[in-house]
């Protein structure tokens, strides 16, 4: 038997509603830390209409078909499933290898996603009038990565200035009419050349400095992850967008 002969200091290593499955689980991954990650969004466009007239089963089956193909494409890459918001997906890369690898694996996974998208909405060509479109935001920054919530809905997620301009990204691909819309610091980060497609600078409300984008028509004509770095190039000359403060 030990007994102590001094002074005794307890440190906590787990939260204390923690399980006894929480001790497998990285101390300061859980706990809340600031990284510099790549954040990705993604979402059904014209879902609502989509869903009109439609039974709920209907509605069920096509929405957890459609959140199985992008799931699987997101940990296929590299990256994290953070949450299914409604007919939406937020995705985290790079929280354990860092930015660079992380925005590969972004990349990596949108690309993926428009290539599933395309094999599901063949398969789903019998139940559906017309195919599912999406739009994909992905941006790189700091923030604070961490468990929260309560309970059974405490989970592993991340906020921060980062997350929401991902976010509004998603959204800008409805007045691009496109399905991805990437930030340069993401390309940069990346480290490929994306020259060759459209380039913006945007102004993004409630920030002071344009933010520079470059978006596709199609993820899928993104280059392999395997590709050769490429050239940077001069930032194109763009007309400026005023993109709205996120609603969420």
């Amino acid at each position: 038997m030990l007994r102590p002969r001094g002074e005794v200091e307890v440190t906590p290593l787990l939260p204390p509603l923690a399980m006894a499955a929480d001790g497998r689980s990285r101390v300061d991954f859980v706990q809340g830390s600031e990284r510099e990650i790549a954040i990705l969004f993604a979402d059904i466009r014209g879902f609502t209409a989509l869903a009109e007239g439609r039974l709920p089963y209907d509605v069920v089956f096509v929405l957890n078909r459609y959140f199985s193909a992008m799931g699987r494409a997101i940990e296929s890459a590299g990256g994290r499933v953070d949450k299914f918001i409604g007919d939406g997906v937020m995705a985290l890369f790079g929280i354990e290898s860092g930015p660079q690898a992380g925005c590969r694996a972004a990349l990596a996974a949108a690309r993926l996603m428009s290539d599933r998208l395309a094999e599901l909405n063949l398969s789903l060509r019998a139940e559906l009038d017309r195919p599912l479109r999406i739009g994909i935001g992905i941006h790189c920054g700091p923030v604070i990565v961490g468990e929260m919530g309560y309970g059974k809905a405490a989970a592993i997620t991340a906020i921060g200035d980062a997350v929401n301009t991902a976010s509004r990204l998603e959204a800008l691909t409805k007045d691009y009419e496109c399905e991805l819309v990437v930030s340069d610091e993401t390309v940069a980060r990346a480290g490929l050349d994306l020259s060759g497609f459209p380039r913006h600078a945007i102004e993004i409300r409630g920030k002071r400095e344009m933010l520079a984008v470059t978006t596709f028509d199609r993820a899928a004509d993104l280059p392999p992850p395997d590709a050769a770095p490429i050239r940077h190039s001069e930032p194109a000359v763009a007309t400026p967008t005023i993109v709205p403060a996120d609603p969420r």
